[in-house]
């Protein structure tokens, strides 16, 4: 059923598309389920991953509660819901990190659940730690992106875990009687065969793994270069360890604070922190125009679960605006998406530098110069 608060939010400046919404049914089940709960402590309330702000916004509109805390790992969710609390003449909320002040005093926790387990892990650890010892955390998610292991990681944290009801293909568990213990985070795993120890915490895409496309990057990069060069999208900053090494000065850029605190424990790690600047920045909007050298990126191709372009579109445009004339943009993709294209039209001249069956790279050069990458 449609709700007139709910029907003013939008996704922006997050993607908008016909088939991608700012209020979903998991948001509608976690506020129902948590009402309750809201209202016997409604300034004790803390939102974390809330996508567009309906958690947030609607636990204060609809339900009452105060001084809400909330962590969004995505600096793109933040501005979002920001900008539905301006739309709707919501306040009463702030932004958070995902730590103790985060959590201290809190007695219901909503957690939109992450897509892996490791940031569901960590997301648990951290509220057992430092939340009240009565605090109940709601946990939703659709039906089909939810396993009984998402129940063995709460279990870890708390000692009594359930499921509710599902409703319109979303469910959520419920976990009580936190279990304090210190973090786990961030994981540590050293590649001999890259040289480079990687450090990750649970939301940071691959973990201490380094993906496959990253690794077919890796292997097209020049061995030296001068100048200055972002890592777009730097998830645990193994491609800005690299570009330190050749000799780059190096933005490591990321809007996920998982992955920012990530690869700044990572170029820490790598002895190249003098060499790398670490920022949370959503389509790189603190960075000038014409100012850069060098881009180099690995785009994601889903926005939350869904296949979509629109998200790696985002990074092309930001890249063709922070590049000099001449400067290029080095990106891998999986080969069956029609990147190349668009990173024509978005950026310039595009040169495939690698391919198989799995991924392309390719080199596209900012229209208005002849500077070429060594």
């Amino acid at each position: 059923m449609s709700d007139p608060f709910f029907d003013q939010l939008r996704r922006e400046p997050d993607v908008e598309a016909p088939d991608l919404v700012a209020v979903d049914a998991t948001d509608r089940l976690l506020l129902d389920e948590a009402a309750e709960l809201i209202a016997a402590h409604p300034d004790a309330l803390v939102t974390i991953d809330d996508a567009h702000g309906a958690l947030t916004l609607g636990a204060i509109a609809l339900h009452g509660a105060t001084g809400v805390r909330a962590h969004q790992d995505l600096r793109v969710a933040e501005r979002a819901l920001d900008a539905n609390a301006e739309r709707t003449g919501t306040t009463g909320f702030t932004h958070h990190a995902l730590d103790a002040d985060l959590l201290r005093g809190a007695t219901v926790v909503l957690v939109q659940a992450p897509k892996g387990l490791d940031a569901l892990r960590e997301i648990a650890e951290t509220v057992a730690r430092h939340a009240d010892p009565e605090v109940t955390l709601l946990v939703g998610g659709r039906v089909k992106h939810m396993t009984e292991a998402m129940n063995d990681v709460l279990g870890d944290s708390f000692g009594h875990v359930h499921a509710t009801l599902a409703r319109q293909k979303s469910r959520v568990l419920v976990a009580r009687e936190p279990r304090p213990g210190d973090s786990s985070f961030p994981r540590r795993q050293d590649h001999a065969d890259l040289g480079i120890a990687v450090l990750a915490h649970g939301a940071a895409f691959a973990g201490t793994k380094v993906d496959i496309g990253t690794r077919s990057l890796l292997r097209a990069l020049p061995e030296t270069g001068s100048g200055t060069a972002v890592d777009l999208g730097c998830g645990t900053g193994v491609l800005a360890v690299v570009l330190a090494r050749a000799g780059y000065d190096v933005l490591a850029s990321d809007a996920s604070a998982a992955a920012v605190a990530s690869a700044q424990a990572t170029v820490e790690a790598n002895g190249v922190a003098d060499r790398v600047t670490v920022v949370r920045d959503d389509a790189l909007d603190g960075v000038g125009d014409a100012s850069v050298d060098l881009v180099v990126l690995n785009p994601p191709f889903h926005l939350g679960v869904a296949v979509h372009t629109g998200a790696a579109e985002r990074l092309f445009d930001a890249a063709a605006r922070v590049l000099r004339p001449g400067g290029e943009l080095w990106c891998v993709y999986n080969s069956h998406l029609p990147h190349r294209q668009t990173l024509q039209q978005t950026v310039g001249p595009t040169r495939q530098l690698s391919r198989d069956p799995k991924f392309t790279v390719t080199a596209s050069t900012k229209r208005g110069g002849i500077h070429r990458v060594a």
